[in-house]
């Protein structure tokens, strides 16, 4: 060994496993990342989730996690680099000559390391999707494409890797005092004394801060009408952290029970003296934890949400039609329903109408970093929505109602849980071919989920606000009940693509 960087390389090979640990986590975390992007901003995706939804939102959610749970994992390697870092300058190596040497093989292992996760990133989310459509559904629509743009996320979590890594480096060599580099290593760093309040206060700052957190965005938008920006929402979780932080505090250095002065002493001390790295350690975990549970549970509980929804309702199939579309009628449903052995039980047709009712709208002004402010304005054409007579809504739905005439009832869900999605309560209807209104007081809201939003008027009122209408504003709805629905969804399939392909642009 004549050389410098012989010795370096010498040192290296004595201690692959650290660099191979290095290279793992840089490699994994950038195949995920990867993975991930390629996934969350695939077309396939984001056709189903829509721009500012709820969904959209928790998969941004999961993937901040994982970006701040894989960003962390070089200060170990460095910590042990540091001892022969610091043995080198107590030698007499000089800083350049050590820094030269660490550039170097960190850029080999960072790059190619990296290199390859993002390289491997594209196929394992194509193989995961592949196994998602096995295990899951499968179908035309779920054929998995990609955005090139995706890797541009790939690239910057990389660079950001490669950069850390190199800040790191060039920190540990940049210490002053020899002694506290080789010593990095062993350097513990334990906590000053910690009060019995912590524990009880952070349970307390985690429950405000997930409250606040939960309520503050609609607060803002109900009560000052502003939609602030992302960033102002999330800072009402901090005391929620703050809590976190507090509690495991708690927990490594008191415990949440009384113990015996003497019972797992070692163990006890152990833990407080490298108190500050076993809770920032924790706080990962947790963090990590948190995520991979949330992501975990989300989609059951959202299949499960939906089966019951599907399975509690009173019909069978349902779809409508504007009335210049040629879409399937009673008998060519029934034909294809024979070629799929299915038996159709029964079967209600209807008309409705759209019409437009009156209601406050808001309009919004962009405060650009700010967010968006917004106002309410009455307008006596709010919006345009679907209408039934009493005699359509009892064929349709077998509830029979007496409204009186000027009455108008908002249709609401089954459970009461989804009144949000109706349009309100409305008070003056407009004919858009006529022009004509009627002015209507509002009813007790009645209550079917797969007719949720409609509205019902006496059917004298239809009968007279309808009149003149076009095909372009009148609907056809059609309700019918098979003998056996699970062995129905082959047809349903055939009748959706029938639907399709027979509308209009």
């Amino acid at each position: 060994m004549t050389t410098f960087s012989r010795i370096y390389a010498r040192l290296r090979r004595k201690n692959r496993g650290q660099y191979a640990l290095l290279s793992g986590c840089c490699f994994f975390s950038v195949l995920l990342i990867t993975a991930y992007v390629c996934m969350m901003r695939s077309p396939t995706i984001l056709s189903v989730l829509p721009e500012g939804g709820d969904s959209r939102k928790q998969v941004m959610m999961v993937f901040v996690l994982a970006v701040i749970g894989c960003a962390v994992f070089a200060g170990l390697f460095f910590r042990q680099k540091s001892r022969e870092t610091g043995v080198f300058l107590a030698l007499g190596a000089t800083r350049r000559q050590l820094q030269k040497e660490m550039g170097k093989e960190l850029a080999v292992l960072s790059l190619s390391s990296c290199a390859a996760g993002a390289a491997l990133g594209g196929p394992l989310a194509w193989g995961v999707w592949q196994l998602f459509r096995l295990f899951l559904v499968d179908s035309r629509e779920m054929a998995l494409t990609f955005d090139p743009r995706s890797y541009l996320l790939s690239a910057a979590f990389a660079a950001y890797v490669i950069v850390m890594l190199f800040a790191l480096g060039g920190r540990t060599i940049g210490r002053t005092n020899i002694i506290d580099i080789v010593q990095q290593s062993h350097k513990s760093e334990p906590i000053r004394q910690v009060k019995r309040w912590y524990g009880p206060v952070g349970i307390v700052l985690v429950a405000v801060g997930a409250l606040a957190g939960y309520l503050m965005p609609t607060f803002f938008v109900q009560v000052l009408h502003w939609y602030p920006p992302a960033v102002v929402s999330a800072v009402f979780y901090l005391p929620a952290l703050v809590g976190l932080y507090l509690m495991l505090l708690h927990t490594v250095v008191n415990g949440w029970r009384k113990r015996h002065q003497y019972r797992d002493i070692i163990a006890t001390s152990m833990m407080k003296f490298q108190g500050r790295q076993t809770v920032r350690n924790l706080l990962v975990m947790t963090l990590l934890i948190a995520g991979a549970y949330f992501a975990s549970f989300y989609a059951p509980m959202l299949n499960t949400s939906s089966l019951y929804s599907i399975s509690a309702r009173p019909v069978d199939f349902e779809y409508h039609w504007r009335d210049d579309q040629d879409i399937p009628q009673r008998d060519e449903v029934e034909a294809l329903a024979s070629e799929y052995g299915v038996d159709i039980t029964s079967w209600a047709q209807e008309g409705a109408a759209t019409l437009a009712g009156d209601g406050t709208v808001s309009i919004e002004q962009e405060n650009g970093a700010l967010g968006a402010t917004y106002t309410t304005q009455y307008q006596e054409i709010a919006s345009g929505a679907t209408f039934f007579s009493e005699s359509a809504w009892h064929a349709l739905t077998g509830q029979k109602v007496d409204l009186a005439p000027g009455a108008c009832a908002n249709v609401l869900d089954d459970e009461g849980g989804s009144s949000y999605l109706s349009g309100g309560d409305i008070h003056l209807i407009t004919n858009m071919v006529t022009g004509q209104t009627l002015s209507v007081t509002p009813a007790p809201p009645l209550r079917f989920t797969m007719l949720l939003g409609c509205y019902v008027l006496d059917d004298a009122d239809y009968a007279a606000i309808t009149a003149g209408l076009t095909d372009y504003w009148r609907q056809s709805y059609v309700c019918f009940n098979v003998a056996d629905v699970e062995a129905s969804y082959p047809f349903a399939n055939a009748l959706f693509h029938e639907i399709v392909d027979r509308s209009g642009p």
